[in-house]
């Protein structure tokens, strides 16, 4: 793409502009090893500033961020701001070799980017490997001074963050289940909070306490931060009032279960309106796949009202593992506040509309770096993952990232041939194809699509029945779109556009796409850069289960990407 000076300049000059007039938040994130003693186990972990979960960032909308991150980690290392716009800071987005090459052992970088018409509850965790599993931490955006909540002030505001834990070195689980081409290992525990609670061995005075006062109001940021795994949360005897999700504000939604998938956020209000008392609340697998193993366990805390003297905390009754009704129900009766805080109202001309299919695949066993012959995932094959046929890889053998490559246009890096549909129409979700020779071996490439500066694209995400039939949570860098409609089974281009909600639809970064089912979305593509676009349980995006969309520079200088900071990690 061709740059000239002087719109450079003046982008440069605009953007510097821009951060002169707002506050800077700065913090340090020292990533090193850390030993703690988990469910009768030591286990040296990677963390940020000797804590897990890492250190909470409060800032204000239009706030600017400084975090410096120094390296003393074994491992490369990235940060990526889920759900952060990054409007014209791409290279501040994280996720290595695509808007970053790593940073590596014994390195820095920082990050700068600004807060920009946004507010809620987002997050931050590490996006190199599986390392997001304990770099993690809450990022929480208030409104700007003088600005308030579409809601009463809640009495205080906490951070419930979910975890998943290992009694083992989660790079080499990943590692393993890589060279193998079967599963990684299940986790052995949930977390609230970094604890796991009191129904783990040795782990009855590791357990997450909240003390609240009776007749108080209290705002619970929930981030599930879990690498594999949604869950379901109750609370014993107490509603639940969403207020918003993904930082989006929402109608006001009561309901006694959540439902979070990995990456999503969920704002609660909860009134301390029961006898005085202790109540627990507990986290538990929703596990949509049948006949898929995975860890079967329920993380609690409790909640202590002032005054309390009971020893026997009342425990909430949970869903089933696989309450595919109660997890539907909560997910698509979310609407977004029309008209609140940074409501963006649904773009009704579409430029571009695309049909994605997605799902587990296979990939020939000889066809790896390990050469073996034989591997561990059905067929004896090794396992994989792929959008429209396309089985997403890292270019992590180039000298520069996708967005480096996007910015002085440098080929052999990716190929802009990602397409709008699958290359062959089938029973998307009939179980009979789970096995399909002739449709489940996708190949691999690294394929992005390019979309024009400010065009409108709606998306319909396809489930598929390839190995196994789940629900996957898809993650969009850079955007929030609207969920416009969700349902189950294929997709009905004719009878399912009825059911688009234009009024009102939920905002997200992360939607839970139905188990055998679909979803559709819509987005304004008005951030040049390179955006990510992938399944959020971790297991799956090694796979390939990922594509990336390409936004052109718009004609403005107000929507040209700026060149790359001068510590940007190079490869």
């Amino acid at each position: 793409m061709t740059r000239f000076v002087a719109l450079l300049a003046c982008a440069l000059a605009l953007l510097a502009s821009s951060m002169a007039s707002a506050a800077i938040v700065e913090h340090s994130f020292h990533v090193q090893n850390l030993t703690v003693r988990r469910l009768c186990n030591e286990q040296v972990i990677t963390a940020v500033n000797g804590s897990l979960p890492g250190p909470t960032i409060r800032a204000r909308e239009g706030d600017i961020l400084v975090v410096h991150v120094y390296n003393k980690s074994p491992y490369n290392i990235t940060i990526h701001w889920h759900g952060i716009f990054q409007k014209l800071s791409g290279w501040a987005d994280g996720p290595e070799y695509v808007t970053q090459c790593p940073i590596v052992p014994g390195n820095s970088y920082t990050y700068k980017f600004k807060i920009t018409g946004q507010e809620g509850t987002l997050w931050w965790h590490a996006h190199v490997s599986w390392l997001r599993a304990t770099v993690h931490g809450a990022l929480i955006i208030h409104p700007k001074s003088g600005h308030s909540y579409p809601f009463p002030k809640p009495d205080k505001e906490v951070p419930i963050l979910f975890g998943e834990w290992w009694n083992a070195n989660v790079v080499d689980v990943e590692n393993q289940g890589l060279a193998t081409g079967g599963a990684p290992n299940n986790s052995d525990a949930f977390t609230i909070n970094g604890k796991p609670g009191d129904l783990y061995s040795c782990s009855q005075n590791q357990i997450y306490k909240l003390k609240v006062v009776e007749g108080k109001t209290y705002m619970l940021r929930i981030i599930n931060a879990a690498l594999n795994n949604q869950l379901f949360f109750k609370i014993a005897n107490h509603k639940l009032t969403v207020v918003a999700i993904d930082a989006s504000y929402t109608e006001q939604y009561v309901t006694d279960v959540v439902v979070v998938a990995p990456g999503q956020t969920t704002d609660v209000l909860v009134t301390a309106d029961q006898p005085v008392g202790s109540y627990y609340m507990a986290a538990t697998p929703y596990a949509s796949a049948a006949n898929v193993s995975f860890d079967n366990t329920t993380t609690r805390a409790i909640i202590v009202y002032e005054g309390s003297t009971s020893a026997n905390p009342l425990m909430p009754v949970l869903p089933a593992s696989n309450d595919t009704l109660t997890a539907h129900k909560f997910y698509s009766n979310l609407t977004g506040l029309a008209g609140g805080p940074h409501w963006v109202p649904v773009p009704r001309q579409v430029d571009e509309h695309m049909f994605i299919t997605f799902g587990i695949n296979l990939q020939r066993c000889g066809s790896n770096v390990t050469g073996n012959t034989t591997c561990q995932g059905p067929l004896n094959q090794r396992l994989s993952a792929s959008m429209n046929n396309v089985s997403f890889v890292l270019p992590s053998t180039s000298k520069l990232s996708m967005l480096q490559a996007f910015f002085y246009d440098v080929g052999g890096v990716y190929t802009t041939d990602f397409p709008n549909k699958p290359p062959v129409k089938f029973d998307y979700t009939n179980p009979n194809i789970s096995s399909d020779e002739s449709l489940i071996y996708a190949p691999k490439a690294t394929k992005v699509k390019t979309l024009k500066y400010n065009s409108t694209v709606e998306i319909v995400l396809q489930n598929t029945a390839f190995v196994g039939i789940e629900n996957h949570p898809i993650h969009v860098h850079g955007f929030n779109f609207h969920v416009l409609a969700q349902g189950f089974g294929n997709y009905d281009s004719v009878n399912d556009q009825g059911k688009f909600n234009f009024v009102n639809p939920q905002t997200r970064n992360t939607i839970a796409v139905p188990v055998g089912g679909w979803a559709v979305i819509r987005f304004q593509a008005n951030n040049p850069g390179i955006w990510l676009v992938h399944c959020h349980l971790d297991v799956h995006l090694p796979w390939g289960l990922a594509m990336a969309f390409e936004v052109e520079d718009g004609p403005t200088i107000s929507s040209i990407l700026p060149p790359p900071p001068a510590d940007l990690p190079q490869c």
